[in-house]
C-alpha cells in the first residue's frame, strides 16, 4: 500500500523536478542518463521517471531528446554545421539515434530540414523563429488539431 505524499512532500518533490529540468535545460549537451540525474536530487531513478512524466508530460529522456533537436534544429538553421557536426554538438553520439529522433518530433530529417530551412528564417528574430520552429510530436500535433 502507498501512501500519499503529504503536500510538503509533494512541494518539495517538484521542486526536485525543476532543478532537474533546469539541469538538463543547461547541460543537454553533455552525456546524462537518468541514474545520474536521479542521483543528483536524491531520488530513485525510477521515482523521477515516474513523476517528471506525471509533472511534464514526458520522460526524462524524452525531455532531454526534445532539449537537443530544439537546439539542433538551430544550428541546422544557421547552415554551417553538417548534420554529423550539429549532432554530436547537441550531445547525441549517435548519428542513426539522432537521426531517427528528429525526424519522428520533426516529421523530416535532419539533412532534409537543414536544406529547407536554410532560407526560410531568413530575416527573421532568432527568438521568434525558435518558438516558430519548436518541435511538436506527430502523435501531440494530431491529438490538439494541428497538422
Amino acid at each position: 500500500m502507498t501512501s500519499k505524499p503529504t503536500p510538503e512532500q509533494h512541494l518539495r518533490d517538484l521542486a526536485r523536478l525543476r532543478r532537474v529540468r533546469d539541469r538538463i535545460d543547461r547541460e543537454y549537451a553533455q552525456p546524462l542518463d537518468v541514474e545520474a540525474l536521479a542521483r543528483g536530487v536524491n531520488m530513485s531513478a525510477g521515482h523521477l521517471s515516474r513523476q517528471f512524466r506525471i509533472a511534464y508530460g514526458e520522460s526524462p529522456y524524452g525531455y532531454l531528446m526534445t532539449r537537443r533537436i530544439e537546439r539542433a534544429m538551430a544550428l541546422l538553421r544557421r547552415g554551417d554545421l553538417s548534420v554529423t557536426e550539429v549532432c554530436f554538438e547537441v550531445g547525441c553520439s549517435s548519428l542513426g539515434t539522432f537521426s531517427t529522433r528528429f525526424t519522428e518530433l520533426v516529421g523530416m530529417p535532419p539533412s532534409a530540414y537543414r536544406q529547407q530551412q536554410a532560407d526560410a528564417t531568413a530575416g527573421i528574430p532568432s527568438c521568434v523563429a525558435k518558438q516558430v520552429t519548436r518541435p511538436i510530436r506527430n502523435r501531440e500535433a494530431r491529438a490538439s488539431g494541428h497538422t
